[in-house]
């Protein structure tokens, strides 16, 4: 029988990679999407396209209340999302402990389903600058996760894959495209239309343009005029 793993898959570029990644590994796939007030809500329907697409198992969406706190250009439509290009540090996109939020809950899926294995497409190269797409993090998540759980204690060890973690945009679309992956289903605008149209200006939507490019692939990615 093939090993369960559970997936966290927002419905973008990397996650659906890293989904095609966990499948071609010999993994059953439980994928875990989020709506957690974001703007770019599109990338739910993306997510659920992308689960089918690539064979998981199951797909579930859980409501988080994020925007209650805002603090975050992707969950305050007051704050702007930035348009003038990839700046130091860290950005008014990130979305305050989001990923351990996310990764949380994944764990407490993980252990009902008996999984070892967490699958989540986080990257430390191209991307926006945020704390909790570290390697750093991702061990230190992964420490926690074995001492904080029952399987963990009981002797189950628990990992946090981030396969995506050292892979350049360009890199991690030649790995999508040699596993299948079709981008076109995917969504990565910050403020992706109802349609998922994107604005081409935020910096998901400039690294991910940057990365088709350098990859010599055609972005299939469908703009707003």
């Amino acid at each position: 029988m093939m090993k369960p793993a559970v997936v966290l898959l927002s419905g973008g570029l990397d996650s659906a990679t890293c989904l095609a990644i966990a499948r071609s590994q010999g993994f059953a796939c439980y994928c875990l999407s989020f709506d957690y007030g974001q703007r770019h809500s599109a990338e739910l329907l993306a997510a659920e396209r992308v689960a089918k697409a690539l064979g998981a198992v199951e797909q579930r969406t859980l409501s988080l209340g994020l925007a209650q706190f805002g603090g975050s250009a992707l969950t305050d439509t007051s704050i702007a999302v930035p348009v003038d290009g990839v700046q130091p540090g860290i950005p008014v996109t990130y979305v305050p402990a989001r990923n351990t939020i996310m990764l949380s809950l994944a764990l407490a899926w993980a252990e009902v389903l008996g999984s070892r294995d967490i699958f989540v497409g986080v990257n430390a190269v191209d991307y926006s600058g945020y704390p909790d797409c570290r390697p750093e993090y991702i061990a230190a998540f992964e420490r926690m996760a074995n001492l904080a759980t029952r399987a963990g204690v009981e002797g189950v060890k628990l990992a946090i894959h981030a396969p995506l973690i050292d892979l350049s945009k360009a890199d991690i679309i030649r790995t999508g495209i040699a596993l299948g992956v079709d981008y076109g289903l995917t969504v990565s605008c910050y403020q992706a239309d109802a349609e998922g149209r994107a604005c081409g200006a935020c910096d998901s939507c400039r690294l991910r343009a940057e990365g088709f490019a350098t990859a010599g692939v055609t972005d299939p990615t469908p703009y707003r005029t």
